[in-house]
């Protein structure tokens, strides 16, 4: 019977080294950012922004050029519930307008002490969507 197991090495014969595992090449791919970073950049900041806006944001993110992944994710954004409870408290002086950015109409709130206080009262609920699309705006820029 023939042995076809593994050939015996003679002490003249240098043992074969083994087989090294293909090293992958550098790329400097800047093609798209990772799945994964994208879901967890949207798990973590999800509540900055509207519902109907994440695929969007999500569609961008994974078409963004990974050098500019680092300043979307330096981006501070506004809490919608900070606005709210400054909102709630002092929203009659248009703070939480001037917060998120709207500086007319917190002029406005401003000048009219809540526009009599209506305003003020429509804002408390309305003020976390507008911190939400105030946020969107913000990202915008980086995403086209």
């Amino acid at each position: 019977m023939i042995d076809l197991s593994k050939p015996k090495l003679t002490e003249d014969q240098p043992a074969p080294a083994p087989a090294a595992a293909p090293t992958p090449a550098p790329t400097n791919d800047n093609s798209g950012v990772d799945a994964q970073k994208v879901d967890m950049f949207l798990m973590m900041n999800s509540k900055f922004f509207e519902e109907r806006q994440l695929p969007l944001i999500r569609e961008r993110l994974m078409s963004l050029d990974k050098s500019k992944w680092g300043l979307i994710q330096s981006l501070q954004y506004n809490d919608p519930t900070t606005s709210l409870i400054i909102s709630i408290l002092a929203g009659s002086l248009g703070i939480d307008r001037f917060m998120i950015g709207d500086t007319g109409i917190g002029l406005g709130k401003l000048l009219t002490c809540g526009g009599f206080g209506i305003w003020t009262l429509v804002d408390w609920f309305m003020i976390k969507g507008a911190t939400k699309e105030k946020n969107f705006i913000k990202l915008q820029p980086f995403l086209y």
